[in-house]
């Protein structure tokens, strides 16, 4: 999200400087110490260089208009020591238990919320902006298949072990992609229901073959166990023309129209009744529920109009 933003709004004119690992690529201004992401390079100690990366912001805070932070609540400790405006993106709580460092800087640093679920009801925001893909790396898919996918990381937070058993009593093959997140996890709820057949693992799926497996099959299946602050994979899906069959928990019913771009359901039954009822839902419309609301370009808006705001009192 950083880099789509990023690039968005060099291209409407603005001056970005991205604080960024010194490998990153961007159409802005580069400004990076760390060479590499730390879990790329196991020698690069995660807490030292998030430090300097984050001072090296604000050290040079005065030659800029305004700071926006995506890197969660250590930033804010430094906001106080500045002039320039700060905004901070909150991508999800990881506990309450940061909570307290998000409250003492509500009056310094201007929050803005992923979803309207993910609003902390004892915090203050400047505004909800969800977050935007550029639709053109999403090729749309009017046909897809018969299959069903879980597309996401291998955890119980994202419903793996649910998305196996809705699709196994609904009689289809289930095709999942994602990074392997808990290995226990993996081990109990999913490696003994492979067969090559009727439950398939890809692994981690980037590129062609990533928007390809998105565009593919007849419906995602999005049964988490959490409330999710966004749900990136179910815009892209849908972006790709897949209807999604989701829990009606978190933000999902901000993403998902029910009945028009998929089925909002409560349990693996509903869900398994919700893939008897795909065929009622138009491919064309999901892409084009993306295409209206959840696109960079409108992000990227969004965030300008807030930072005009921001700069103008």
């Amino acid at each position: 999200m950083t880099s789509l933003l990023t690039e968005a709004l060099v291209a409407r004119g603005v001056d970005v400087t991205l604080f960024a690992t010194k490998d990153s690529r961007t159409s802005g201004t580069l400004a990076g110490l760390c060479p590499a992401p730390y879990s790329e390079d196991p020698a690069i100690d995660a807490k030292v260089w998030e430090m300097l990366h984050v001072a090296h912001v604000f050290e040079r805070a005065s030659e800029f208009d305004l700071i926006h932070n995506q890197a969660d609540f250590v930033p804010l400790a430094f906001s106080r020591l500045v002039e320039t405006p700060v905004v901070t993106t909150i991508h999800g709580f990881s506990s309450d238990r940061i909570l307290p460092v998000f409250k003492a800087y509500e009056d310094r640093v201007h929050y803005v919320a992923i979803s309207d679920a993910d609003r902390h009801p004892d915090l203050r925001y400047a505004a909800v902006i969800h977050h935007g893909i550029r639709l053109e790396d999403f090729p749309f898919n009017p046909d897809g298949s018969q299959d069903l996918l879980f597309f996401g990381r291998i955890h119980r937070d994202k419903g793996v072990a649910e998305a196996i058993a809705a699709a196994r009593r609904a009689d289809r093959r289930l095709v999942i992609a994602g990074i392997v997140q808990d290995e226990g996890y993996h081990a109990a709820q999913v490696v003994p229901a492979l067969d090559d057949r009727s439950v398939v693992y890809l692994g981690a799926v980037g590129g062609a073959l990533r928007t390809q497996t998105l565009g593919s099959a007849r419906a995602l299946l999005h049964l988490i166990n959490f409330e999710e602050p966004f749900g990136l994979s179910v815009v892209e899906a849908l972006a790709c023309g897949t209807p999604v069959i989701a829990f009606n928990r978190g933000s999902m019913p901000e993403l998902i129209e029910h009945g028009v771009t998929g089925f909002l359901v409560d349990s693996v039954d509903e869900a398994v009744a919700a893939v008897d009822r795909i065929g009622e839902i138009d491919r064309a419309a999901c892409r084009a529920s993306i295409a209206s609301r959840f696109t960079v370009e409108r992000m990227a808006d969004r965030y300008l109009n807030l930072y005009r705001s921001l700069l103008d009192r």
